[in-house]
């Protein structure tokens, strides 16, 4: 947000990325202890062995979006601080309620059905987001470089 008060894009651009960079290291450290050690993550929480193994079985899903986020978060927290806060609030609201609440209603109904099954509606909600961010950053990219605002 400073960068981009200063009219510094480039340098606003710049800390995006490599925000995502680190922030996709640390992710790739959380895949693997929520993917593989859910069990001792859950074990925190409960003894109960069923409720273990049923966390274990919803954090293997939400270990995906660990990978996800570190990309997601870091676009929303750009726009906001470029004052883009209608278009994070629209794609947060399309994620939320058109993907993730319609796909975690359509596999509870499913047969066969898991926890993974359910917690896979969360990154589904989040790669639509990073598309729609992806869009709107190479939209804003391409109109401020037409202007002149953004040094290569």
């Amino acid at each position: 947000a400073q960068n981009y008060g200063a009219g510094c894009m480039d340098r606003a651009r710049k800390a995006l990325h490599y925000g995502a960079a680190v922030s996709f290291v640390i992710g790739v450290g959380m895949f693997f202890l929520t993917y593989f050690h859910g069990d001792l993550l859950a074990g925190i929480f409960s003894s109960d062995a069923e409720v273990i193994a049923a966390a274990a079985d919803y954090l293997r899903a939400y270990a995906i979006d660990c990978l996800l986020t570190s990309f997601l978060f870091c676009f929303v927290g750009f726009f906001n601080g470029c004052g883009q806060t209608l278009f994070v609030m629209a794609q947060g609201m399309v994620g939320a309620l058109g993907v993730r609440l319609p796909v975690a209603l359509l596999v509870s109904r499913a047969a066969d059905s898991s926890l993974f099954h359910l917690g896979l509606a969360t990154p589904a909600s989040t790669v639509v987001q990073i598309f729609l961010c992806g869009i709107w950053y190479l939209r804003r990219s391409h109109r401020l470089n037409r202007l002149g605002l953004i040094r290569k």
